[in-house]
């Protein structure tokens, strides 16, 4: 099954700084989370983040689990060659009720990363083999993003951005969730919005969403 978990607010500690490293932390930048490497050394990308102050960083060389009772995260990704440490970490944090990841150690994580096809960070195509071919899933994304473009527009990029203002605005005008969703497909369905969409007249796309919804009942 794959789900979309909500990490906002929530702390993600990754172990580790090298290339592994980057590309876990890398799929959590967009999640508003706060992010913490922990790691004696790490590579020039990773560094960038830290002085952005995309992540923060605590340079240590991590050898026991310690640090999850210390640090009480809600999510840990760890990295690291020593297999053994990897185990330790995932066995502790499970115990704990904490989402556990190891990057040579897929079948025993509570969770999996698919590769990713990302439009905007609005949607998002997930290439998924369960953990049993990381390699695979990568090969088969970049084998499939070429298509997905051809059939994903920046149209519909922005009729999902004004869907989400509608839905914010519906919540708090119509009472039950069978009328809002008619508000929002008729929304999805105007054909004056699809031209204003297609002639990059966002805001007055914006506006009509807002006319029809003062006019609903």
């Amino acid at each position: 099954m794959i789900v979309d978990l909500n990490l906002r607010n929530k702390i993600a500690i990754v172990i580790g700084g090298g290339n592994e490293a980057q590309k876990r932390v890398n799929s959590l930048l967009n999640q508003e989370c706060e992010i913490l490497v922990i790691s004696d050394s790490i590579n020039s990308q990773i560094s960038k983040w830290v002085k952005s102050n995309k992540i923060k960083i605590r340079k240590q060389k991590i050898r026991d689990t310690a640090f999850i009772a210390k640090l009480k995260p809600d999510i840990v990704i760890t990295t690291t060659n020593d297999k053994k440490l990897n185990q330790k970490i995932i066995k502790v944090a499970k115990k704990k009720n904490i989402l556990a990841y190891s990057s040579d150690n897929p079948q025993e994580s509570d969770f999996a990363n698919p590769a990713i096809i990302n439009f905007e960070n609005i949607i998002q195509i997930a290439i998924f083999t369960g953990g049993q071919s990381p390699a695979m899933s990568k090969k088969i994304k970049n084998k499939s993003e070429k298509f997905f473009k051809k059939i994903i527009t920046k149209q519909d990029i922005s009729q999902i951005k004004i869907q989400k203002i509608a839905r914010n605005l519906a919540k708090e005008t119509i009472p039950t969730q069978i009328q809002r969703k008619a508000y929002l497909h008729s929304i999805m369905n105007d054909k004056k919005i699809e031209e204003l969409i297609k002639d990059s007249q966002i805001k007055n796309a914006e506006k009509r969403a807002v006319t029809i919804l003062k006019n609903w009942k």
